[in-house]
């Protein structure tokens, strides 16, 4: 059983050793680099990404990288490719192949393979004087000095490597496109993340009622507008524009100053000029005010006039936090 300190060290070097990988292949960032982005700017087709083991996994990754920025791809298993997979293949697409050795013998089967329909064959390799980077028509290198695994054996950096090449491609081809947020959000609608991108205040006030009352009403009346609604809050409004708020904490505040509240009116009560946001605005706009005031319940309006309530509840379950 090896000591906490051993652990700690070989952790420790592991991350070094990766950390270094990136960053010996930024210097071979180059020309060719330039090349195969721009190539697959200007591609009518997609981008198919195949690998064999460990480099297989890495290639999903990108694939599922480019295809969230704006780059269709599909990844293409080396080794099912000779068995029928080839066919995914169509005119004006361009191939990536991902291996450390670029000799390995799927690899040496299926380079030939891939360049007889002419498609161009881009080699991300670790050995410029593989089979693989002699057949391709470009090449990025993803060199690496060793793996982290102390026999050297074990795909670690080499696979990092590949990871963050994709990575960069992909930015690269990101930002040539003008890829933007509204671009993400249409790729991304399902979870918090794609939540964050699209999900605007109406959506979650228009679920709730909307609580209001007038300067002059009694505190029993507010008291049953704020129950009545389960927001904790109403708005104080007049011709639909919004005077203030008063919430569930406002009424217990004002419980503990007056014993009478026979007189007491909503105006006397509430908090003139609260945060409000317009119904336009992302909900995790509302939750930026939200959090930032430490309140929990937002006014939403609409060209100034009073349009509902959200609650940081609503927020909540939508997991945007």
């Amino acid at each position: 059983m090896k000591s906490k300190k051993s652990i700690l060290e070989t952790a420790i070097s592991t991350l070094q050793l990766e950390a270094g990988a990136i960053t010996g292949i930024s210097r071979f960032i180059d020309d060719s680099f330039v090349a195969v982005v721009e190539l697959l700017l200007d591609l009518p087709g997609r981008v198919i990404i195949t690998g064999i083991g460990k480099s297989a996994i890495i290639a999903q990754k990108i694939v599922a990288t480019l295809n969230s920025t704006g780059t269709p791809a599909i990844f293409m298993h080396a080794a099912d490719a000779v068995h029928g997979d080839l066919g995914m293949i169509r005119e004006g697409d361009a191939i990536i192949c991902l291996s450390k050795s670029g000799n390995t013998p799927e690899v040496k089967l299926l380079a030939p393979l891939l360049k007889q329909g002419g498609n161009p064959l881009i080699g991300m390799v670790g050995n410029l004087d593989s089979y693989l980077a002699l057949q391709a028509d470009f090449i990025l290198n993803t060199s690496v000095e060793k793996e982290a695994c102390p026999h050297n054996l074990a795909p670690t950096t080499s696979t990092i490597a590949q990871l963050a090449l994709g990575d960069a491609l992909a930015i690269c081809l990101l930002e040539a496109r003008g890829f933007n947020e509204d671009d993400f959000a249409r790729f991304h609608p399902g979870g918090s993340l794609g939540k964050k991108l699209y999900l605007k205040v109406a959506d979650l006030a228009i679920r709730n009622e909307k609580p209001s009352i007038h300067k002059g009403a009694s505190v029993k009346d507010v008291i049953i507008e704020i129950s009545k609604n389960r927001l904790g809050a109403v708005a104080v409004t007049e011709e639909n524009r919004i005077l203030g708020i008063i919430t569930d904490g406002d009424i217990r505040r004002m419980l503990e100053r007056h014993t009478d509240l026979a007189n007491i009116t909503a105006i006397e009560i509430m908090t003139a000029d609260p945060k409000s946001i317009e119904k336009d605005e992302l909900a995790v706009s509302a939750l930026e005010i939200i959090k930032k005031h430490n309140i929990t319940q937002l006014p939403v309006t609409q060209s100034g006039r009073y349009f509902g309530m959200v609650h940081l509840h609503d927020i909540v379950q939508e997991g945007i936090i």
